[in-house]
């Protein structure tokens, strides 16, 4: 105690004696705190818009009448695998069931020290072959390559360990042979009918769109039988459960509202549908970032951009992925430090673009929700714990501002992810009784008491990692498929 004391007092008489230099860091808090709140204020409307403008869900007639109809263009499923022996053979008798005319899987097993290669050779009775591939996306020697006499739409690729799953996919993309790839990861199992919804929006605009992101939902607490998801559920613990609430959020809000602006500069590097040609052109996923999934969007964009061609990217909220959440405290923190680290990578790679009218909508919108949201948030939030609560005990907020600033943005977070699970229920209907219902309401006002404080706190982390040039997939433990209900 007398320690704590002794640190505490020298930094109180610090901060006491700069609060006039303090001030304008204070104000600066709670002006970026009042944007990010409009900001999401602003996707509220714009979300039900977009569902109202694309929804399938009352129109699946479109999408079966693709399986026998020669417009379907067809389909490399990219799996890039590190690690994964628990999954793998589950997750990909899952994608040769797809209900999709023409495609085909390539895993790319990215030097994996466990048994991943072995448990596909023996689930599928993998051969060695030759298979001509290009060069164009960069990654590590390939060591050899494997089919399968029962399944000739599956392809194994055993590499060298490249150090980042951006290496694994692309490896997976140069020996890719369809005009479109979806990228999805080896702990994730897609619906059988999340194809044919996906790949809708190419068949629509077959000539202008460039991507198309789908939903990505949390396994834990489902059933898995035979590689599907057999009853959906929802986990009895915490964690799995408030990720479950971030994601319907950050999907069913944010990126459906990002969609109808025309400014979605993010498709979820588990589930993302893509253009093989301008994703080859625009080089391929960088190495050097592990927010692959978007730097690639936004390499799209800028190419586009500069060869002035006419494009779409949406998001369509129908087809879903359910994925492993991570269960622990410690790998829950490593997976958020990491996409705190990849989006800074991304960010201050293609810093120039940050409010550059040269590019649009991206530019002066989607690099400017960047900056509050990802840059400035974790270093705001953080500061703003200790600095409010400062500046109300020495008096310069006074205790009815304090309080209702407390509120406002309190109860505002919890109406905003409310909001989203209404819309989630308009339109998936994926949370199973009324009694998940509600206690998913409970976590979203429950979260803003500590887990969102903790979770800045890891991003601010990854702004460490960030500037320590920290680099590496960041592997977390995985429970596999039968472990998860």
């Amino acid at each position: 105690m007398d320690a704590m004391q002794d640190l505490l007092t020298p930094l109180s008489e610090f901060l006491i004696g700069h609060k006039d230099a303090l001030v304008p860091i204070a104000w600066g808090i709670l002006i970026v705190g009042m944007i990010q709140n409009t900001i999401f204020a602003l996707q509220l409307p714009s979300a039900w818009a977009e569902l109202r403008t694309h929804s399938q869900s009352e129109d699946t007639e479109s999408s079966w009448q693709m399986l026998i109809s020669d417009v379907a263009i067809p389909i490399s499923i990219l799996v890039p695998a590190f690690n994964e022996e628990k999954s793998i053979a589950a997750n990909v008798h899952s994608m040769l069931s797809l209900q999709y005319p023409a495609f085909e899987v390539v895993i790319a097993n990215d030097g994996s020290t466990d048994g991943t290669l072995q448990a596909l050779i023996d689930a599928f009775s993998l051969k060695p072959t030759i298979r001509a591939h290009q060069l164009s996306a960069k990654h590590t020697t390939v060591r050899a390559v494997y089919t399968s006499p029962s399944y000739p739409n599956l392809v194994v690729v055993d590499k060298e360990p490249g150090g980042c799953k951006a290496d694994a996919n692309n490896a997976a993309l140069n020996f890719a042979r369809h005009p479109l790839f979806c990228v999805t990861d080896a702990d994730s199992l897609l619906e059988a009918e999340s194809l044919l919804r996906a790949a809708r929006p190419f068949m629509e605009e077959p000539k202008l769109m460039a991507a198309v992101g789908g939903t990505i939902r949390i396994l834990n607490g489902c059933t898995v039988s035979d590689g599907k998801v057999s009853k959906i559920g929802l986990s009895k613990k915490f964690l799995p459960r408030v990720q479950t609430m971030e994601y319907i959020r950050a999907f069913l809000m944010s990126r459906l509202a990002w969609s109808h602006w025309g400014m979605l500069s993010i498709v979820s590097g588990a589930f993302g549908i893509f253009r093989r040609d301008i994703a080859i052109e625009a080089g391929g996923y960088s190495r050097n970032t592990v927010g692959e999934d978007f730097d690639l969007i936004i390499n799209m964009h800028k190419l586009l951009r500069k060869q002035k061609r006419p494009y779409l990217m949406r998001y369509v909220p129908e087809p879903v992925c359910w994925t492993e959440a991570p269960s622990t405290w410690k790998d829950l923190a490593s997976q958020r430090t990491r996409w705190q680290r990849g989006a800074l990578e991304v960010f201050f790679n293609h810093c120039g673009m940050f409010l550059n009218p040269r590019y649009g909508k991206i530019g002066l919108g989607s690099f400017f929700h960047h900056f509050i949201i990802d840059v400035a948030g974790p270093l705001v939030e953080v500061f703003g714990y200790g600095l409010i609560p400062f500046f109300w005990i020495t008096g310069l907020l006074s205790t009815d501002f304090m309080f209702a600033y407390m509120a406002l943005f309190f109860i505002f977070g919890s109406l905003i992810s409310v909001c989203s699970l209404f819309l989630e229920e308009v339109e998936l209907r994926r949370v199973p009784d009324i009694q998940a219902l509600l206690r998913l309401c409970l976590t979203a006002f429950v979260e803003n008491f500590g887990y969102r404080q903790l979770n800045n706190i890891w991003r601010f982390n990854g702004w460490w990692k960030y500037l320590t040039g920290t680099k590496g997939w960041g592997q977390l433990q995985r429970a596999g498929f039968n472990a998860l209900s």
